[in-house]
């Protein structure tokens, strides 16, 4: 009988001791491989398993359920993880909730549905969204005009906007490659499309796409935008049934006075822009702040992280989860934006304080969420046309693309109701 007894004792204690789960740490400190560490979390998310994003520790790291499957899954892709006895990870989420902390422990739930909108077409320049997913193995869908005017933009939970121009303005590259065969080509297949969905103009085709995002986000979407797809949408959505472009864009003059005709109450970020109206000059508006970064070298650009309340203000906290606070500034056409064109109701969550821009920005609109991260490549200062790719396996702790993956994660969460 003593025997017995004590065989359950050990049985027990055994038991007790396997009990446990899995931290993926995301700090700099001790995890190899970031980027991939969101892969694993979306993976685990996709095969119906709730994890914890632990807001503010250690990186902002993720608590998995243990299993071996997982633990392997980690090993593959090469994502540093540590186990957690049940008594240790329960001591860790005793110490998130204490109200001296500026921590949180926030569930995931489901794996959100992808869609990225882009041209189906090969482009000479490369999106760094799209690189970023492809190298976590995070699946997405892509999508273009003819999707989003059929309306299967319902379909997703969140939406990127690849690098792109919503004023038909074929990007503004008029100036430098008109002559060029890439620029002859997306120029036509863009006319075509626009006939073939029943447009007489490719700017009115896009401002409808534009509208249907619009419409898309304030139903509940989210949407995530960078570079020039940022500004671009937005003077769309202002210049609506406003003719902006000039005869080399859509075969007619610009309508007279257009700048005071923009209807600033359209928009979702930014307000009292002025639009650059020379077709030759690689600019959109003065909302871009490319121009006026002189001062700046690339040795010394940095933005730095807002610091939120991680019980208060989760989704930006979310959003702005990294392993520095500190991040490498990084250009495109649209580099960054001007503070005073910013709306009031947008919260800042990257600024460049020396140039008083703002770099990475979050906002509401109805019932859906939008972030606009300004700069092209995290990982390539400069990257122009015809720039080779970043290859991502020589940059898997990048902090300025953790920043796209905390808003591809975003949309998994439970929603809490944000206090500012």
């Amino acid at each position: 009988m003593k025997k017995i007894i004590c065989f359950l004792f050990f049985a027990c204690s055994l038991f007790s001791l396997s009990a446990s789960s899995i931290l993926i740490p995301m700090d700099a400190e001790y995890q190899k491989n970031h980027l991939k560490a969101y892969g694993i979390t979306y993976w685990v998310l996709a095969k119906q398993q709730k994890v914890q994003w632990l807001l503010n520790y250690r990186g902002g790291s993720f608590l998995l359920p243990d299993g071996e499957v997982i633990r392997k899954e980690c090993q593959i892709r090469g994502v540093s993880f540590e186990i957690l006895s049940d008594d240790q990870a329960n001591t860790i989420l005793q110490e998130i909730s204490s109200p001296s902390q500026n921590q949180e422990a926030v569930i995931l739930e489901k794996a959100p549905k992808i869609a990225v909108y882009s041209p189906k077409s090969k482009q000479p320049w490369d999106d760094a969204v799209t690189m970023v997913l492809t190298y976590a193995e995070i699946p997405y869908v892509t999508v273009y005009d003819e999707e989003v005017i059929q309306d299967k933009l319902a379909l997703y939970d969140w939406l990127h906007l690849h690098h792109e121009d919503f004023t038909g303005q074929y990007g503004k590259f008029y100036g430098s490659y008109r002559a060029t065969p890439w620029y002859i080509e997306g120029k036509q297949n863009a006319e075509e499309l626009a006939i073939k969905l029943g447009f007489s103009k490719v700017s009115e085709e896009k401002g409808a796409v534009a509208l249907k995002i619009r419409n898309y986000v304030i139903g509940g979407g989210f949407m995530f935008a960078m570079c020039s797809a940022t500004d671009s949408f937005d003077i769309a959505l202002a210049a609506d049934g406003v003719d902006i472009c000039e005869p080399m864009f859509d075969g007619d003059p610009s309508e007279a006075n257009y700048q005071s005709k923009l209807d600033f109450n359209k928009s979702f970020a930014f307000k009292d822009f002025i639009l650059e109206r020379n077709p030759l000059k690689y600019e959109f508006s003065s909302i871009d702040m490319t121009s006026k970064r002189r001062s700046i070298s690339k040795e010394t650009d940095y933005f730095s992280l807002m610091d939120f309340s991680a019980k208060w203000d989760p989704v930006p906290t979310m959003l702005c989860q990294n392993h520095t606070s500190l991040v490498k500034g990084f250009m495109g056409q649209t580099t960054s934006f001007s503070r005073e064109q910013i709306k009031p109701t947008v919260l800042v969550l990257g600024e460049n304080k020396v140039n008083n821009e703002a770099r990475y920005i979050h906002g509401i609109k109805g019932k859906g969420f939008f972030t606009f991260y300004g700069g092209h490549d995290p990982e390539d200062y400069q990257h122009r046309v015809g720039d080779p790719k970043t290859e991502l396996e020589l940059h898997p702790t990048s902090p300025g693309y953790r920043l796209i993956l905390n808003n591809v994660l975003f949309p998994a969460a439970r929603k809490k109701k944000q206090k500012t």
